[in-house]
């Protein structure tokens, strides 16, 4: 069998998936994620468990994996947490860099979590930005 090397029709690269993503997201810096945060947003580390041991934690972020974020923050899914009990609340997902993080806003906003977004620059805009962080683990 011959692979197939020619994008197929309607197919598009990885560059212009992300760039649609965030077209459709107000993402935030870390000072207005921090803010939101204050004022009761629900902000969530998608990074799987190695790299929040190897690079920090924010302070009152929930650990939710890339893997189940969609089960665990749909209003209509009996695997949702608790504080995902309706479509208007707002829900900042961070990565590493923020990449990963818009894309799964992007998901999270398909579902109907209107005010879904992300924070520009993941952790490593955070920290560069002076805000609090605490040593690497799994948060309780």
């Amino acid at each position: 069998m011959t692979p197939v090397t020619t994008r197929p029709a309607g197919g598009r690269s990885i560059d212009e998936v992300l760039a649609a993503a965030r077209a459709r997201l107000r993402r935030l810096d870390p000072h207005e994620v921090y803010r939101a945060q204050r004022e009761g947003a629900a902000l969530v580390d998608i990074r799987p468990a190695v790299q929040r041991a190897a690079h920090g934690l924010i302070p009152g972020a929930l650990a939710i994996e890339r893997n189940v974020l969609e089960w665990r923050f749909d209003p209509a899914s009996d695997a949702r947490l608790p504080i995902a009990d309706r479509y208007d609340l707002p829900v900042i997902v961070f990565c590493q860099e923020g990449y990963t993080s818009s894309l799964a806003a992007a998901a999270l906003q398909d579902l109907g979590l209107h005010r879904a977004t992300d924070l520009a620059g993941g952790i490593a805009a955070w920290r560069r930005a002076g805000l609090p962080t605490i040593a690497g683990g799994i948060p309780a």
